[in-house]
């Protein structure tokens, strides 16, 4: 199956690291080209491909301010995003609950064995050795 355009949604568009470090930019407010040009050490030709990029998306928005242009985040656009992402939300969340479980657990006989527990390792490891 051919892969898709990086256009044609926001899915792909976030997929290159590049693009997501803009995003991380930008989600501190608009700025300029320049800005993010020297935030993120690329040259002002890749940033600008991938700003298009991620204009044609909608993930990003620009507007006219005097000479300059301001790109800032448009972040209903990452909505489609963002209700995938949360379909996985109970999962993690029933898979930390388990493991804040254990920890109890391993906290309580760590409580309970008075530090005779690191005693034992030790008498092990001389006793390896």
């Amino acid at each position: 199956m051919a892969r898709a355009a990086t256009t044609t949604d926001a899915f792909n568009a976030v997929a290159e690291p590049r693009r997501r470090q803009i995003l991380d930019v930008l989600a501190g407010g608009e700025r300029p080209v320049n800005d993010l040009v020297r935030l993120l050490g690329l040259r002002q030709p890749q940033v600008s491909k991938h700003l298009r990029v991620l204009r044609q998306v909608g993930v990003v928005d620009v507007r006219d301010a005097g000479r300059q242009r301001l790109y800032r985040l448009n972040g209903s656009a990452l909505k489609p995003i963002h209700d995938w992402v949360k379909q996985y939300e109970n999962s993690w969340s029933e898979r930390f609950d388990r493991l804040d479980v254990v920890l109890a657990q391993l906290q309580d006989e760590e409580r309970h064995d008075g530090g005779n527990g690191e005693q034992r390792d030790r008498e092990g490891d001389a006793a390896d050795g």
